[in-house]
């Protein structure tokens, strides 16, 4: 009998023990979402701060005449290292700061806070590109929205309104193939009375439709070949060799926007990725000097 005596008591400090253990992990969260978010924000300010600055340098060495400033490809280099050190410092420093404000876990393992606080930093990281990347959107829309309402009010001013309403229903403000048309109908013998807004509307059409397709349908040359023919006074031949030669330059021109774009996007990932890694090990360097501090 004497030996029953102090079973309840064990059983209770192992109840309790339970009942605490079972309410640290319900009641305690693994995320100080407040040093997420406060580390988000400084990581996406900063990132417009440093984008804005480096738009600024690289604008100042770009000069609108031939042969002087800096060239197209430094240019494009410099954005590229530029990219790759803002997300550096941004990361790095949104992510230290979320390791330093979080809180602190109490009879949590080593090999647990370390991965708290790499996944504390990669959440920094992903809430600061979001709001980065809401920020860059709204801001483009707006730019664009702001310019084409300038350029209608700036027609409608010099022209009437009818003059504006027709160039941007055409659409051929940001038409990309404006150029390639116009050389289609280079002539020696200019008519500046005629208006051929419907051809070459029709004509953009099929530009479009051929670089799509990878080359001009055998009835579309010969359409265009004799609306040059009509316009310039070419002869037939002549038209169709025109033909040829401006849509082999339109598509050496659209691969090579598409290689360059598809080039910034693959230097664009590896930024991104670069910072991923700088966040989530500065979190672990602010998490690691937050544990250490001595209480006074």
């Amino acid at each position: 009998m004497a030996l029953s005596t102090p079973l309840p008591s064990a059983v209770h400090r192992q109840s309790g023990f339970a009942e605490t253990s079972v309410k640290n992990e319900a009641y305690s969260s693994g995320v100080s979402w407040a040093a997420v978010i406060g580390g988000a924000f400084v990581a996406a300010a900063l990132s417009l701060i440093l984008l804005a600055l480096g738009t600024g340098l690289r604008l100042s060495s770009v000069s609108p005449w031939s042969n002087v400033g800096a060239s197209a490809s430094a240019v494009g280099s410099a954005a590229i290292v530029w990219l790759i050190i803002t997300q550096i410092i941004a990361s790095a420093m949104g992510g230290y700061l979320a390791g330093r404000l979080r809180t602190k876990w109490a009879n949590v393992h080593t090999d647990e806070v370390y991965f708290r606080d790499t996944a504390h930093g990669f959440l920094v990281w992903a809430v600061g590109l979001v709001i980065t990347a809401t920020f860059l959107a709204s801001a483009a829309t707006s730019m664009v929205g702001g310019a084409a309402q300038l350029g209608a009010s700036a027609l409608s001013t010099v022209g009437g309104p009818g003059i504006a309403t027709g160039v941007q229903a055409d659409g051929r403000i940001l038409d990309p193939n404006e150029y390639f048309i116009d050389t289609l109908f280079r002539s020696d013998r200019p008519s500046p009375d005629r208006n051929d807004a419907s051809v070459r509307g029709e004509v953009g059409r099929i530009f479009a439709n051929a670089l799509r397709q990878g080359g001009v349908p055998a009835t579309d040359k010969t359409f265009l070949a004799e609306l040059i023919a009509e316009k310039t006074g070419l002869s037939q031949t002549d038209a169709e060799k025109r033909v040829s030669e401006v849509v082999a330059d339109a598509r050496q021109a659209a691969d090579m926007a598409r290689k360059a774009a598809a080039h910034l996007m693959l230097w664009i990932f590896v930024a991104l990725l670069i910072g991923a890694f700088c966040a989530s090990y500065a979190a672990t360097i602010g998490g690691r000097q937050r544990d250490h501090v001595v209480i006074v």
